[in-house]
């Protein structure tokens, strides 16, 4: 697959899996889920924002990269795994870094070093 079509499709890829994930609105508190997708910089994130009762909710649950033709998962603070997911849309292991790991652990992921 050429590089800008691998691109285009992992940005699909990303957008599709973020989108599904910030349909869902938590269960409690007044909690918005936005979807931020920057195809520029090749930088994607989901965020909570809002209140839960007397508490400021603000937080990035998931971000990706895309970086020197790989997707770079930079945080995952779901219990979806994002990697198998990524890998279930058809992105080979060996384009996937778990960049949430220190470099010298990436080794024993089954993904990506970097």
């Amino acid at each position: 697959m050429e590089n800008l079509e691998k691109i285009h499709n992992y940005r699909t890829i990303i957008k599709r899996i973020l989108s599904q994930h910030a349909s869902h609105k938590p269960s409690h508190g007044e909690i918005e889920m936005q979807t931020l997708f920057d195809n520029e910089q090749d930088r994607y994130q989901v965020l909570a924002i809002g209140w839960d009762q007397e508490k400021r909710i603000y937080g990035c649950s998931m971000h990706l990269d895309i970086k020197s033709g790989k997707i770079w998962i930079q945080a995952n603070n779901t219990e979806i795994d994002i990697a198998e997911a990524l890998v279930a849309q058809g992105v080979p292991k060996e384009d996937i870094v778990i960049g949430l790991q220190p470099a010298y652990l990436r080794q024993y992921t089954g993904y990506a070093i970097a």
